[in-house]
């Protein structure tokens, strides 16, 4: 399975704005993006960035969209497809669906430090859904749905210092999270306002439609 494997703050400098993509390092003072604004490499530097065309702009908020959530354009571009046939705004429909994907929903349950490190967690058959092994991170969960951790994960150092943390996590209104036992319930799906990272998501519909 293809994924980006080069450095995550680069990604970040590169969209000029934080994209949390490593954890508790994102709010500290070595977050690259507060220590080197400018984007990566020799066209990076400079006072300022250039002006942006309309397309440079569609593009930019599609790529930071991906980004954040830390998936390749195929995929991207298929959530796109789906989203445009389903009632409703196509842009709201695509970044409500992405929410809802397994490495997203155990990101969001306060069961990892980035949704990378959940993704390999995921990959790793650490969580069931439903009481079924799903290590898949692009699955994507339904109301209802009962996202628990595996007993036997519960020995892992990491798993451990994880669960220590999860009580100062906050959690989505859509999920309804039992943080004793680790267990997450689907309560509805997820809508716009729920979504508190900054993206315009009219410029990706623009963007696709040309």
């Amino acid at each position: 399975m293809a994924k980006y494997t080069g450095p995550a703050c680069r990604l970040c400098r590169r969209e000029g704005t934080k994209l949390f993509l490593k954890g508790d390092r994102c709010f500290s003072d070595k977050c690259s993006v507060s220590r080197r604004a400018q984007a990566p490499g020799q066209h990076g530097v400079g006072t300022g960035r250039k002006r942006v065309k309309e397309y440079g702009l569609q593009l930019r908020e599609k790529q930071k969209a991906k980004r954040y959530y830390g998936i390749l354009e195929k995929q991207f571009k298929n959530y796109f497809v789906k989203a445009d046939k389903k009632e409703g705004q196509t842009g709201e429909n695509l970044l409500t669906m992405i929410e809802r994907r397994l490495d997203n929903v155990v990101y969001r349950m306060g069961m990892a430090d980035s949704r990378r490190e959940a993704r390999q967690l995921v990959r790793h058959g650490h969580f069931r859904v439903n009481g079924r092994k799903v290590d898949i991170p692009s699955y994507i969960t339904k109301k209802g749905d009962v996202i628990t951790l595996r007993e036997q994960s519960r020995k892992s150092p990491k798993i451990k210092m994880l669960v220590e943390n999860i009580s100062a996590r906050s959690v989505p209104a859509w999920i309804s999270m039992d943080k004793e036992n680790i267990q997450a319930t689907i309560t509805a799906l997820p809508v716009r306002t729920d979504i508190d990272f900054p993206i315009e998501e009219h410029l990706i519909v623009e963007l696709y439609s040309k």
